[in-house]
């Protein structure tokens, strides 16, 4: 075992320790006037409730499956799920608690300037950063090392990757359902039917809303990208075992690039800092790009150390960061509101609310093209330089391990978003003077870009990574046949069983979004008659002279996600299963393959096309295209045009796009735990 290989517990202990002095930091701070307290507690209430509502259903489910590993798989198997997945949510849950107490500070903080507020939001946000991916990195390096750190630990490290997957779909199915129900219903009734501003105060719905920004955009990015950045080291390390004849360390090789990433982004978090232009978002990338230079300085390092200087695979580390920051620039670019994508879509909005989401379709189509030539390029560049066959298979997963090693830097731009949102509504609610709005609302619209582009960065990363555990299932499987005294596994679409899994595999993503658009619509119809109920029942709500029941909202939409969400996952763990147990591995391995491309299309249209709707409202908001009313006062239809189209792309960037990540990575972990299995029962195969 390489010596080396400690650094990656030692990281993510450090790590966590740094978290833990950021939220010494965040409590310190003033949280304003009781008024700006009692909201944030309601907040605070809510996203809890919520939280711990959905860990025990999912605690439920998780249970059942542990013991089901433990029977049919093995017992090493089993704990590395449940730790996984008690891991993967903890990420989630310290992420959620602080942004929740983050957002408070923010807004009070904004009574003090630009760079005081843009301070607390971005630390706020790299409490979940730099804590998911030191979990992350902790949970997979400990327990290698603790099942013995050599060849034969992988396989027993894999339920890791699998607990963390069903914690990061669910917190990404339920939360995206929740943020979105709430968000559309209390916008529908209160900016289109009553008029009022968003996060007004009498509106029901404005807690829901809020809470809703925290438990989908925080808790459910943070199991989003903990189970990526673990499933893809594990990926990186499966496919090792296969080339470790060559580079023995090959197996550590992945964790020590991870632990290196996570001291370069603690250091990015200090450059986070606005210049004389007063640029938001230069100030991030700021951090961001020191954290990039400082790990290739060490990836170079580390290669020299661990891997005889391996040229090819230090370029495969560099082509993970160069696609990160293709993903992130290309992302910016149609999420904006100083590039023509999203000007297009407030020009739209002119002729109507059919225009605005015609062009937005077309905008989230064209978007797709370059992510995809960008992972191309990363795939074949990657690939190519380490020789190809199973080294440049390796290779390849080491681009989606470095891709995934800055998660830290990545999230703490992604997590200040909520912070801000939210920070921008207790400052509405408040009732906090102009001032302070007109320093929440620029630091919440660059917010909706942060997490557009962390999306784009999931999304891009998901792809390389299911790429990489592709080849560990279909690396598995060799083995097992191997062991038969059988010929490999030949993919070839003159096989029908192959094409028909190749199908199957390109319709699920599309079944899956369309389970999840429908559940926000459901829940959202919901919240739309109970606020419709409230404004009609509660007298003195739109006078300001009664307080709404906000309780009550919060309540409706937490359950109505926690109902919606068991459907689109079972969909997820079984699909792999029937296809593989009924026609057999060859068939499994055509599903991975489809549901990894045309989820990739679908995942990018959805996140990128409902990110510029959404700033296509907010670019009118902020006074182009007439603003929000006309100068004798009356309601803007261009304006209200931007609102339907932001309603229609509310669920496609927040529940359908993001959630088809975990989708993918369940499907191939689950492929890869049962591919013995498969091998002895399957019907067909």
């Amino acid at each position: 075992m390489d010596s080396l290989l400690y650094t990656a517990p030692l990281a993510g202990i450090i790590g966590l320790v740094f978290a833990g002095y950021l939220v010494l930091y965040i409590l310190k701070l003033d949280a304003g006037t009781d008024r700006m307290k009692e909201i944030a507690s309601a907040i605070q209430e809510g996203a809890m409730a919520y939280l711990n509502r959905q860990y025990t259903t999912i605690a439920i489910i998780a249970l059942i499956l542990a013991v089901l590993i433990a029977y049919g798989i093995g017992l090493y198997t089993a704990i590395g799920f449940v730790l996984g997945a008690i891991m993967s949510a903890a990420a989630g849950y310290l992420g959620m608690n602080i942004s929740v107490r983050s957002n408070v500070r923010c807004a009070n903080a904004a009574r003090e300037g630009l760079q005081k507020a843009l301070t607390v939001a971005f630390k706020g946000g790299a409490v979940t950063g730099i804590s998911v991916a030191s979990l992350a990195l902790l949970g997979v390096s400990g327990l290698y090392i603790a099942f013995g750190g050599d060849i034969n630990a992988v396989d027993k490290v894999i339920g890791f990757g699998f607990g963390a997957s069903l914690i990061s779909l669910f917190a990404r199915i339920g939360g995206g359902i929740y943020t979105k129900a709430a968000d559309v219903g209390t916008d529908l009734v209160g900016k289109v039917e009553a008029g009022i501003p968003e996060d007004d105060p009498r509106n029901p719905g404005v807690i829901a809303d809020n809470v809703g920004d925290n438990v989908g955009d925080c808790a459910g990015m943070a199991a989003d990208l903990f189970e990526t950045y673990a499933v893809t080291a594990l990926g990186a390390m499966l496919i090792g075992v296969t080339v470790i004849n060559t580079y023995p360390n090959a197996i550590s090789y992945p964790l020590v690039l991870g632990a290196a990433a996570i001291f370069a982004s603690i250091i990015g978090t200090f450059f986070v800092k606005l210049g004389k232009s007063g640029d938001i978002m230069g100030a991030m990338y700021k951090g961001a790009i020191v954290a990039g230079g400082i790990s290739i300085i060490l990836f170079y390092i580390i290669t020299q150390q661990m891997m005889n200087g391996s040229t090819g695979l230090f370029i495969s580390a560099l082509v993970g960061l160069g696609v990160t920051a293709a993903m992130i620039i290309i992302t910016e670019y149609y999420t904006a509101t100083s590039h023509s994508p999203v000007k297009d879509i407030a020009n739209a909005s002119v002729t109507g609310p059919g225009t605005n989401i015609i062009t937005g379709l077309a905008v989230g189509l064209q978007s797709t093209a370059l992510p995809a030539l960008v992972i191309c390029a990363g795939i074949f560049i990657s690939y190519f330089v380490n020789g190809g066959g199973t080294m440049g298979l390796y290779g390849i997963a080491i681009a989606a391990a470095a891709m995934l090693s800055v998660t830290g830097i990545i999230i703490s731009i992604d997590s200040y978003g909520p912070i801000t949102d939210n920070a921008g509504g207790i400052a509405e609610m408040a009732e906090l003077s102009k001032e302070v709005r007109d320093i929440t609302d620029p630091l919440d619209a660059v917010g909706n870009t942060t997490k557009a582009v962390t999306k784009g960065y999931a999304i891009g990363s998901a792809a390389l990574g299911a790429l990489a555990l592709y080849a560990a299932y279909s690396s598995e499987v060799d083995k097992l046949l191997a062991q038969q005294m059988r010929p490999p596994m030949a993919l070839e679409l003159s096989n029908p069983l192959v094409l028909i899994g190749l199908l199957i595999g390109g319709m699920i993503p599309f079944l899956f979004a369309s389970f999840l658009m429908k559940a926000v619509g459901r829940a959202a119809s919901t919240i739309v008659t109970e606020i419709r109920r409230q404004f009609r029942e509660i007298a003195g709500i739109m006078d300001g002279k009664a307080k709404p029941d906000y309780g009550r909202c919060v309540d409706i939409v937490t359950i109505a996600a926690q109902k919606e969400m068991v459907i689109p996952g079972l969909l997820a763990v079984l699909s792999p299963l029937l296809v593989g147990f009924i026609l057999g591995p060859e068939a499994l391995g055509g599903l991975l393959i489809g549901v990894i491309a045309s989820g990739l299309m679908l995942a990018l249209m959805m996140t990128t096309g409902g990110a510029a709707w959404d700033n296509a409202k907010k670019y009118i908001e902020s006074g182009n295209l007439g603003g929000k009313k006309l100068p004798d006062g009356s309601k803007n239809p261009t304006h209200a045009a931007a609102v339907v189209g932001d309603t229609v792309g509310d669920p496609t960037k927040d529940t359908a796009g993001p959630a088809i990540n975990p989708l993918i990575k369940v499907m191939n972990i689950v492929a890869i735990l049962v591919a013995g299995l498969i091998l002895k029962y399957s019907i067909l195969g």
